[in-house]
């Protein structure tokens, strides 16, 4: 049995793969069973984010079938075609959505996001305030991202990350990344030698050994992304396991403790500031370059280090007060991240130098080495 905070919080991803059939068309029974999975679930006092996938294969759907929609395939540029496709298909994917729902009376709302919901420390704890709100509420939030306006700045790797990023902004118990296979293979689908990892261990399983990267015909993410996501997010303290989202009664599988999937289990966890920081840590805005001394320091898990002047060798500005930086080594390899107290004018005016406030305290502070490969 999964171990329970005291909020009972699930986020759920499910694909494009697992969403739509071969033809990219709506899988609605696949559709209805999570529904009524996700609706069980919610009148025993969970409360469930959904990331679904699906905008884009849905629009294709909706240029085939509804009388005028055809014209979409007349859009040359591919950017704008797409950005077409997902705001056609995201209206049916939530509508269908709502009408699968609403048969076991619960009720949905539509969050659509981009990175820059996650850049600042304002905008992260709106969203969270508004998920929050509505899990209150006992609504189930459908979250996806909001391909309509995003440029490939603020484009998340793809739903994965941005299902990793929620669970880390609502503190959930766990997270499920449901796909089209029973969970990380040690071969390839289909094989005889492929058998699932029941539980990942980052002391003996290494993921390019076990995955070869690449994308579905459908998504943009594959297995080498949910492993990616679900080591980092497990590295936060939330468990995550990756499932077959077509599995029968998959998720309270999961719950029971039944072995299906692939399970990471979770970190001991971090502050709710420092999960922001760690969603934030690839829109830095500038950076700084630490000496050998100052990354032990950083790096050392029995010490609670803040980042001083005297550590900092070089300045990569620019960047004023609040805003969050990356923190390098000399090799020039980004080792955390963090807010700054103060801009680059004045970390420059102090480079090197001791007896002043540290550019970046503890509290504001988010060091990488724990979930790298």
């Amino acid at each position: 049995m999964l171990k329970q905070q005291e909020n009972k919080r699930l986020v759920v991803k499910v694909g494009s793969q697992v969403l739509c059939n071969n033809s990219g068309a709506l899988n609605l029974p696949v559709l209805a069973s999570l529904a009524q999975q996700i609706s069980a679930l919610n009148a025993q006092g969970w409360q469930i984010v959904l990331v679904s996938s699906g905008a884009v294969a849905s629009g294709a759907g909706v240029m085939r079938n509804e009388p005028g929609a055809h014209k979409l395939n007349q859009i040359t540029n591919p950017v704008v075609r797409k950005q077409a496709l997902a705001a056609a298909g995201q209206v049916r994917l939530v509508e269908s959505w709502q009408k699968l729902f609403s048969q076991h009376g619960v009720a949905v709302a539509q969050i659509l996001a981009t990175k820059s919901d996650f850049q600042t420390r304002r905008h992260y704890l709106n969203m969270r305030s508004c998920i929050e709100a509505l899990l209150d509420a006992g609504l189930v939030p459908i979250v996806n991202e909001n391909d309509v306006v995003a440029v490939t700045e603020l484009m998340f790797t793809d739903n994965d990350e941005l299902a990793g990023l929620i669970a880390g902004m609502v503190h959930a118990d766990c997270l499920f990344l449901l796909s089209t296979v029973a969970g990380v293979l040690t071969g390839q689908p289909g094989s005889i030698e492929a058998d699932c990892i029941a539980e990942w261990n980052e002391a003996v399983h290494k993921v390019d050994d076990v995955v070869l990267k690449g994308t579905s015909a459908l998504g943009r993410g594959g297995m080498h992304s949910k492993i990616t996501t679900a080591r980092k997010v497990a590295a936060l303290g939330t468990e995550v396991v990756i499932a077959d989202g077509k599995a029968t009664a998959v998720l309270q599988s999961i719950l029971d403790g039944k072995t299906i999937g692939t399970r990471f289990a979770p970190g001991s966890g971090v502050s709710p500031a420092k999960r922001w920081l760690a969603s934030a840590q690839n829109q830095a805005v500038g950076s700084v370059v630490v000496n050998p001394g100052a990354e032990a320091a950083l790096l050392d898990q029995s010490r609670l280090a803040s980042l001083l002047p005297v550590g900092i060798s070089r300045v990569n500005g620019p960047f004023e007060s609040g805003d969050v930086i990356q923190i390098r080594n000399e090799a020039d390899r980004v080792i955390g991240c963090g807010r700054c107290r103060y801009g680059a004018d004045e970390a420059s005016a102090w480079l090197g130098q001791r007896g002043h406030k540290p550019l970046i305290h503890y509290d504001y502070l988010f060091m990488l080495e724990s979930i790298r490969h």
